[in-house]
């Protein structure tokens, strides 16, 4: 058995900046850094953008080259995957049965896909794009296909329609909602960016269930639909979310649920036992203190860092405004706060512009906004976010006041809710 310091379960975003923010806060213990793939550490938001369109290579992909984990003295365990904790014991016991001892056990392991729970769902050319070998077995298939049903309208499904569609296939993508990004934005933003999918050719098919997939010697042929239609498909993409990767926690008593849930420095209710990034549920001050689970990288760093104090004994509470960002054909979404429970939407410009924002209130209250191409609004809106102060609706729907002259401005109503 080997024994470290610190072991941390993921080699993701949230795994490797623990490991970073450790080594960047002068930890001299042991670092064991787990991964279940073979890769180095490397960024995942770029695997349906540039990396899919051939636009980057996987090397610009790494979080840190190797040079650097050597140099940290931090130990990379690829290609192990963790099943089991031992909390009394404090040890962790990978697939092959080895064991490795820890002080701190840090986990960070993400989550898996979602897979349909429809017949069909684990036929050959059905893809998810949760990984670097997800997305290169997808390539492989794709100069061979031409029609495309892409199923989910997240992040995930619009990204890769707008890649997909911009190399030449015919790209169908289904959402069971009524909009796209359903449980993140709001309808101007969402009918803003069907208009623009459909501009390019994608066909959407929204409020529309998947009953089955159906396959021809082993592999994908289309996808039925719940109204009995057939859509042709040489490949399927699913982007319906994933399932945070908790199992031996939970086992092991950890408290928990579709995530496992963590105090303000990122502890479990194990001892010694830290959860970070998208698999720890927290209470989040922008969520009104309710219980969420992040799914961005802004949430794994900050985590990260929040967990490295406090193994190094300078522990401070978990507070940051979650921020997300997509890229789909010339549009660049930056997305600050969560909209979730707004109660107005204020749009500031004109969607035909192609450069506008959605700003999100609650009670009077700015929480949160969508930039498309608007950087400028997302970096003074984040303070408004930030501030909890109440501000006139009117102030932030006119393009002649910067938002940052609205914070400072009589505009700002007195009361500020807690």
């Amino acid at each position: 058995m080997s024994d470290y310091d610190v072991v941390i379960v993921g080699a993701g975003q949230a795994g490797a900046q623990a490991a970073i923010a450790l080594r960047q806060l002068r930890y001299r213990g042991t670092i064991a850094l787990i991964g279940d793939e073979l890769e180095l550490p490397y960024e995942r938001p770029p695997l349906t953008k540039a990396y899919l369109a051939g636009e980057k290579s996987f090397d610009r992909l790494l979080i840190r080259p190797s040079a650097f984990w050597q140099e940290k003295a931090v130990d990379l365990r690829p290609g192990c995957r963790i099943v089991a904790v031992d909390p009394g014991a404090r040890q962790v016991t990978a697939a092959d049965g080895t064991t490795i001892g820890y002080r701190h056990l840090v986990w960070a392991t993400g989550g898996a896909a979602r897979r349909l729970d429809c017949p069909g769902a684990a036929l050959a050319r059905v893809h998810s794009l949760r990984s670097r070998a997800d997305v290169d077995r997808l390539a492989q298939e794709l100069p061979a296909a031409r029609q495309v049903v892409v199923i989910g309208g997240g992040y995930i499904g619009l990204e890769a329609a707008a890649v997909l569609v911009g190399a030449g296939k015919q790209v169908t993508l289904i959402e069971a909602q009524q909009q796209v990004l359903a449980r993140m934005s709001g309808t101007m933003l969402a009918r803003f960016l069907e208009a623009e999918h459909r501009s390019h050719g994608v066909a959407l098919r929204l409020g529309t269930e998947v009953r089955c997939i159906e396959g021809r010697d082993g592999a994908a042929c289309g996808v039925r639909l719940g109204t009995g239609e057939l859509l042709p498909a040489d490949v399927v993409i699913v982007g319906v979310g994933i399932v945070p990767a908790v199992a031996p926690l939970l086992a092991a008593g950890a408290h928990g649920g579709t995530g496992v849930e963590v105090d303000a420095v990122c502890r479990t209710s194990l001892p010694d036992v830290y959860a970070i990034g998208d698999c720890a549920t927290h209470a989040n001050a922008f969520a009104e203190g309710a219980r969420i689970r992040l799914e961005s990288v802004q949430n794994a760093n900050d985590m990260a860092g929040t967990v490295a104090r406090a193994i190094v004994g300078v522990a401070h509470p978990y507070y940051a405004v979650p921020w997300f960002w997509s890229n789909q054909y010339d549009l660049r979404l930056q997305t600050v706060g969560l909209a979730a429970g707004h109660d107005l939407a204020v749009l500031r410009g004109t969607t035909a512009a192609r450069s506008f924002s959605v700003i999100y209130l609650r009670q009077g209250r700015v929480i949160a906004l969508d930039c498309v191409n608007a950087t400028k609004d997302y970096v003074q809106g984040r303070k408004l976010v930030e501030s909890g102060i109440e501000v006139r609706s009117d102030l932030l729907a006119d393009t002649s006041v910067p938002l940052s002259q609205a914070l400072q401005s009589d505009g700002i109503l007195p009361t500020r809710a807690a």
